[in-house]
């Protein structure tokens, strides 16, 4: 079977090259997986010719997701997780994007759930699709600020409270110091 992976990962990569050429900019294999790395002007026809093409059959959209690559530059890249079910073969396509704000174009025309999952990585990423309407908050509150999985964005946290430093956080919050109830146990210490 492996080797049998082995064959269709290199005709994939094959056909790629055949069709989009200059388009393929590099093939990476990690840990018995194959991604290949491409323009992202292409990646919508790249994907439309993975789903359309009878060899192939990517009839399956697994996933989108995002990477956050600061300080790098291009800073993001998308990840686009396909599985051929007549095949039963998995293949990851990946392209760099430069402008959050102007992605890849949308798959959401290729396999309809792309548009969901796109969704979820300008939700949560920042990273727009081209022609993708409906881009909006799926997981946070509409009046969200940001896109929190940004190596970038503001950690916000509240510090943990124990016996030891319960008076030291209570001191530091944000309204009156001393109209808090003491812990039973530090009462005395405090008195």
């Amino acid at each position: 079977m492996a080797a049998n992976a082995v064959d269709y990962d290199e005709l994939v990569v094959e056909k790629l090259k055949e069709k989009f050429g200059n388009a393929i900019e590099e093939v990476i294999d990690f840990r018995g997986e194959r991604t290949v790395i491409v323009d992202q002007k292409k990646v919508q026809a790249i994907c439309k010719f993975l789903r359309t093409d009878p060899d192939l059959n990517y009839n399956f959209l697994v996933d989108i997701c995002a990477d956050d690559m600061l300080p790098a530059y291009p800073r993001f890249a998308v990840n686009y997780q396909l599985r051929s079910m007549d095949n039963v073969h998995d293949f990851r396509l990946r392209t760099l994007v430069e402008d959050p704000d102007s992605g890849p174009k949308t798959v959401g025309t290729v396999w309809p759930i792309g548009t969901w999952l796109e969704m979820e990585v300008w939700d949560l990423m920042g990273v727009t699709f081209v022609g993708n309407n409906s881009l909006h908050r799926l997981f946070l509150p509409e009046d969200w600020v940001g896109h929190p999985l940004r190596k970038d964005y503001p950690l916000g946290y509240e510090e943990v409270q124990f016996s030891f430093n319960w008076e030291a956080i209570q001191a530091r919050k944000p309204y009156a110091a001393r109209t808090h109830a003491t812990p039973k146990g530090l009462q005395e210490e405090s008195e």
